[in-house]
């Protein structure tokens, strides 16, 4: 890249770099990596502002402005360049010490795989003993040879590079920046093992490796992979103490970024993307196709779930903005059970579903015409057909007695007219208690054998439903729980209530109570027809 300085001579951006002072490159963070790429990758350096953002986050952190950072960022966007090479070099350039800047400071870095970590470590380390860095830097401290590996190394001053992986032994060790670089790996981005391994290892282990809680840091940079990935469950148990830098491929303005030291997602336009000097168009709708829409809405748009939903879309429910329901034809509720109280396993979960409609109205079959004379026409009809309604939906972990008695008082609440409860872990036995102890109540209770089908395949089979515009929800706290939930099937972390809504609408459409508008309108034509006298030959045969 040449730079053009006005006076008609382009010179080499890198070198114009190189020609700033010491001063100059500890003020910007993204002004040392820049200069310092060369000493990291040999590929060739592009500019982003998407790289800046993640850089002015991270100088934030050794400023003391931010404690808890949580970045996610697309894939090959110079993540691990900036935040486990460049990043640790750079801290240790501050003239200024503090408990996140000077060479005094300590760095645990950890990622999924021990390999990577030992890999930025090498290069961290390369670029220090660079004689870039040490013409700039060599006089604030110097590299201990006798900690000087892959795995950790110290200077004279006290600051110190140890790196770790998930799961890996940290006992007895800490940091005052605490680096977790891809947490999760890609491949197992749906292990439900791998998921919980990392999760107690952060929960259990790095929770507590601060030197100092109070004003060391945390540093969390990841692609997107699944709802409770390591980003998705730290923000789940958030109160505000964590600031958030997402930067999608695609913008997206609902979901547009804006973080606790004012930074804000400069894009203005729907789907602009993040970098397009690096992955344009044909390169981001390549990557699209090959993903498919449920991994590069985690990868790429750092939403793990396509936008919309995925077997069912977002888009797809009704909202029902009424103060009330309409009047209900008939109620029914679903019941999916846990198989024992233990937080690990899933929850038991109950869904309550209204059958509504405007029933057809046949319009006149005559009319009078201008002449005062009658004219007989068509019966018409209104092309009403049956709606759903959401009307109420929870999920918990429950003792049986409990679980009866959150089921009865639902039922009681919502006018059920039937139970449905799933024939598996404990749905017999709530079945049976139910029975026993209300069996005075107006609705009944049923058990219910989905079969050998499995549970994307009952999804499927009620997709139109969906796909028609039948389904209605309130917009509530319960309902939100609901869609989302849907919506990230099958890859989501739980799909108790999902099992519900496809067990609910199958078997209302088995009743029959649940018809599309076409199937409607089939009836109607069918009633009208009239069954006569069949009309005797002719002649004889």
């Amino acid at each position: 890249m040449l730079i053009d300085l006005g006076d008609g001579k382009p010179i080499d951006a890198h070198a114009q770099l190189l020609a700033l002072d010491r001063v100059e490159y500890e003020d910007n963070l993204y002004l040392f990596l820049r200069a310092a790429w060369r000493h990291i990758d040999p590929a060739p350096w592009m500019d982003g502002w998407c790289v800046e953002a993640i850089a002015e986050h991270l100088q934030a952190v050794v400023d003391g402005d931010i404690k808890r950072l949580i970045i996610n960022v697309p894939p090959r966007c110079g993540k691990s360049s900036l935040v486990s090479v460049a990043f640790p070099a750079w801290c240790w350039t501050q003239p200024d010490r503090t408990a996140t800047s000077g060479p005094q400071v300590k760095f645990l870095h950890s990622s999924y795989g021990y390999s990577l970590s030992e890999r930025d470590s090498g290069n961290c380390r390369h670029l220090i003993q660079s004689p870039w860095y040490q013409k700039h830097w060599g006089d604030r401290f110097r590299l201990l040879q006798d900690r000087n590996t892959l795995a950790r190394f110290r200077n004279d001053q006290g600051g110190e590079r140890l790196i770790t992986s998930i799961g890996g032994r940290t006992t007895g060790e800490g940091g005052d920046i605490i680096l977790a670089d891809d947490p999760n790996a890609a491949n197992e981005a749906f292990s439900e093992a791998t998921i919980r391994t990392t999760i107690d290892w952060w929960d259990q282990t790095m929770s507590t490796r601060l030197n100092d809680a109070k004003t060391g840091a945390y540093i969390v940079i990841q692609q997107r992979l699944a709802e409770d990935d390591l980003t998705g469950h730290i923000i789940s148990k958030d109160r505000g103490e964590w600031t958030h830098l997402m930067l999608p491929m695609r913008y997206e303005a609902d979901r547009a970024s804006t973080t606790s030291i004012g930074w804000t997602d400069p894009r203005r336009t729907e789907g602009e993307l993040l970098w397009p000097d690096r992955f344009g168009e044909p390169e981001v709708a390549a990557l699209e196709q090959s993903m498919g829409p449920f991994i590069s809405a985690g990868q790429l748009q750092q939403r793990p779930e396509p936008k919309g939903g995925g077997v069912i879309k977002r888009e797809w429910w009704k909202l029902w903005d009424g103060g009330a329901y309409p009047p209900m034809d008939y109620i029914l509720a679903y019941l999916d059970t846990a198989f024992t109280l233990e937080t690990q396993n899933d929850y038991s979960a109950m869904t309550v579903w209204g059958v509504f409609s405007t029933d057809p109205k046949a319009v006149a079959a005559r009319t009078i015409g201008p002449d005062g004379r009658p004219i007989y026409i068509d019966r018409a009809y209104d092309e009403g057909a049956p709606k759903l309604m959401l009307m109420y939906a929870w999920q918990e972990r429950l003792e049986l007695h409990h679980l009866v008695e959150k089921v009865a008082k639902t039922g009681k609440l919502m006018k059920l007219d039937k139970l449905m409860i799933e024939n598996k872990g404990a749905g017999h036995s709530v079945a049976q208690e139910l029975r026993r102890l209300y069996a005075h109540e107006d609705w009944g209770v049923q058990l219910h054998d989905p079969g050998r089908q499995d549970k994307l395949a009952r999804l499927y089979s009620v997709q139109h439903l969906f796909a028609e515009g039948m389904i209605h929800a309130p917009d509530m706290t319960w309902a939100e729980m609901v869609i989302t939930q849907v919506g990230q099937f099958p890859n989501g972390k739980h799909d108790d209530l999902v099992d519900t809504c496809s067990g609910a609408l199958k078997h209302l459409r088995d009743l029959g109570l649940l018809v599309r508008a076409q199937e409607r309108l089939d009836e109607i034509a069918d009633a009208k027809m009239v069954a006569g006298r069949s009309m005797a030959p002719l002649y004889p045969v």
